[in-house]
């Protein structure tokens, strides 16, 4: 540095100071530090793998976790979700990574303890130590539970048809979608799982002659993200139903008495 300065004039000696020592903190510096935001176009990982391996193995939303659990393109794609950093994806396409994250994580949950009988311990979840609360999921150094993924990051996004989108490797939660969601098709992918799922009689049941629904507790559960985006969870089935018994579930109001079947949480297989 010294030959340096004999050559220069203080004011370009400053400046070359000036420039070593960015450089020097640039060379500490974690990579995250020197990336404020995601690129306006950034759409997340390749979810082609993860869409191979559910055409392959999930029919009709019955779910094939002994075929899984051995084929190595799940594997791989789990791979990738783990070293994916979610703040490189732009706001606007994270939705659909966090619910292919939930789906496969909920899928590797299974796998990894297959064969079960149902991913859910009641007694487990009273103690905060259920399959639903443990960091099981990975993501770019972070360690989350599906609750975390769920009600933290992905409910606060603000859609509620999310509800059908997200599987929890239960028989009466909506079935697994035999593709990945992506971002160019995630309202139409999300529209489709909402509208199969409110019109499965199995899982929803309106008789509008005795104004009586049986529906599934995802609506009890959940009902304040139905209302925050409609006037409530008979507003938001209406939009699914067939136009005329969509305008008589609204119309009747309170007089249409809404109950919930009750959840069945054996395994989706």
């Amino acid at each position: 540095m010294k030959s340096v300065f004999y050559f220069c004039n203080s004011k370009t000696a400053k400046s070359l100071v000036l420039v070593a020592m960015f450089a020097a903190m640039v060379s500490v510096m974690p990579a995250w530090a020197l990336v404020n935001s995601a690129t306006p176009d950034s759409v997340g990982p390749d979810y082609s793998l993860l869409t191979q391996v559910l055409r392959d193995h999930v029919k009709d939303g019955a779910v094939n976790y002994k075929a899984i659990k051995t084929d190595k393109r799940f594997a791989d794609f789990i791979d990738i979700l783990k070293k994916t950093d979610p703040n490189s994806i732009s706001p606007k396409n994270r939705l659909a990574f966090w619910i292919n994250t939930y789906n496969a994580f909920v899928l590797k949950v299974v796998v990894d303890q297959y064969p079960i009988k149902s991913i859910m311990s009641k007694t487990a979840y009273a103690l905060g130590k259920s399959n639903f609360q443990k960091k099981l999921v990975t993501i770019n150094g972070m360690a989350y539970s599906l609750n975390d993924v769920e009600n933290n990051i992905i409910r606060p996004m603000g859609d509620p048809r999310i509800h059908f989108a997200i599987n929890c490797a239960a028989k009466s939660c909506p079935p697994l979608r035999s593709e990945a969601f992506e971002v160019g098709r995630l309202g139409e992918q999300m529209d489709e799982q909402t509208s199969g799922f409110i019109n499965n009689p199995a899982m929803n049941s309106f008789d509008f002659a005795k104004k009586e629904a049986l529906v599934s507790k995802i609506f009890d559960w959940f009902q304040e993200d139905f209302k925050k985006y409609s006037t409530g969870v008979p507003e938001f089935i209406s939009r699914y139903l067939p136009p005329e018994q969509g305008k008589q579930l609204v119309a009747a109001g309170k007089a249409f008495k809404i109950k919930h079947n009750d959840y069945n949480w054996d395994l989706n297989e």
